[in-house]
């Protein structure tokens, strides 16, 4: 199969970029992450992530591996990053407290494997329906799944930007637990930061996601959606389009 890709990161209304993004050269895998803690600390825990993810990712066996081997390489890669955002924050008073979100779609040996630490997510557009990969690792989201809030109530809950996961905190390394699923002819996939659903609802980015022919016409009008649907934050979107 083959992928076709399109990305696009704004600054939106922020005063600079904390989100950033990493596309493999042979299209393995990609990446998308969100810092926080603040103009260069987010923006710093971020790069790193996307540093220090790819290059530990580069040491798999994408012909070959099998899916336990997989899911170990991802998870260590996400926990060396962890680790080294925590340390460079606690040796830096500047950098303390920094952290950065991250979501991953990565192919190896025919299967995809989807995920994340924090909110920054992966969708799959599969048949013209579109399904959320990850969970959120916030109050709010935890707060569903406990039954104590109703989707409605959630949608602009005060803790739906309090993450209790991220990269940068102790639980940041403690696995990932991706989705796996072997890719089809017009899937299409889609990961982003939350300042594309902090302005875009799921059924926007379905039928924008069902729309066209060109991934990178597709991330542009996902990130304008965003932005004209009021986002406040930085906007990171990665399309991912499977062609025969």
């Amino acid at each position: 199969m083959k992928l076709r890709v399109g990305q696009l990161s704004i600054v939106g209304k922020r005063d600079n970029n904390e989100d950033a993004c990493y596309i493999d050269a042979q299209q393995r895998f990609f990446l998308v992450a969100d810092g926080m803690g603040g103009q260069s600390a987010g923006e710093r825990a971020s790069g790193l992530a996307m540093e220090i993810v790819p290059q530990k990712l580069q040491l798999i066996d994408f012909n070959r591996a099998a899916g336990d081997q997989a899911v170990k390489a991802i998870d260590d890669a996400i926990s060396q990053a962890n680790y080294e955002i925590m340390a460079l924050g606690e040796l830096d008073s500047k950098l303390k407290n920094m952290g950065t979100t991250i979501s991953f779609l990565v192919q190896v040996a025919g299967t995809m494997f989807a995920g994340g630490v924090g909110d920054s997510r992966v969708y799959l557009l599969r048949k013209g329906k579109l399904e959320q990969l990850t969970t959120d690792h916030s109050l709010t989201q935890a707060l569903l799944d406990a039954g104590t809030l109703t989707p409605e109530e959630a949608l602009n809950h005060r803790y739906k930007n309090v993450l209790y996961k991220y990269l940068g905190c102790k639980e940041g390394g403690q696995g990932t637990n991706p989705r796996q699923l072997k890719p089809e002819v017009g899937d299409r996939f889609l990961l982003c930061s939350d300042g594309v659903t902090g302005g875009a609802d799921d059924a926007t980015l379905e039928k924008l996601l069902n729309q066209g022919s060109d991934p990178q016409k597709t991330a542009e009008a996902i990130v304008a959606a965003a932005t004209e649907g009021g986002s406040k934050d930085n906007i990171t979107g990665v399309v991912v389009f499977v062609d025969a």
